[in-house]
Parts: C-alpha cells; sequence; structure tokens
C-alpha cells in the first residue's frame, strides 16, 4: 500500500529520492518493512483511489521539483528484491 510520494532517504550518508514508499496490507507501517520504488518498478496498479484537478497539478508539481533536485540528492535505484519484487 503506497504510503508517501517522494520519499528522500539517507542512505551511507547519501540522500536518495524514491517516487513511492510502501507497507505491506493489511499490516501496516513497520519501521523495517518500508519498501521505496519507483514508477519503472511497477509491474501492475490493483487499485487507484481519488483522484481530482488537485492530484493532477500534484502530479506536475511532483515531476518539476524532481527535475530541479539539489545536487546532493540523487534519485535513488531499487537493488535488490524481496518477496513482494522491491527493497
Amino acid at each position: 500500500m503506497i504510503i508517501n510520494r517522494g520519499p528522500i532517504v539517507d542512505i551511507d550518508n547519501q540522500k536518495y529520492i524514491f517516487d513511492y514508499s510502501a507497507c505491506n496490507y493489511p499490516v501496516g507501517v513497520v519501521e523495517d518493512q518500508i519498501y521505496y520504488f519507483n514508477e519503472d518498478n511497477i509491474d501492475k496498479v490493483v487499485f487507484e483511489g481519488y483522484s481530482d484537478q488537485d492530484e493532477m497539478r500534484f502530479q506536475e508539481l511532483f515531476k518539476e521539483m524532481k527535475n530541479n533536485l539539489d545536487d546532493d540528492i540523487q534519485q535513488g535505484i531499487v537493488q535488490k528484491q524481496d518477496n513482494l519484487g522491491l527493497i
């Protein structure tokens, strides 16, 4: 279940931004079971919640923000997978 968009994660003293973070459903957020991934890691959307003009505007702003990141923030890359297919 998606819990965040655009999380910035500190890994080995380097900041990385991912498109999303997620948790297991129905358990919810457990600190060591948060998964970070990007749009290109998604094979299939099972359910998409409420969406309106505000959502469309947010997507535009999010894309713009990602294109103008500070130099110290890099795009995160999924490097290993678990039974859910991502970490």
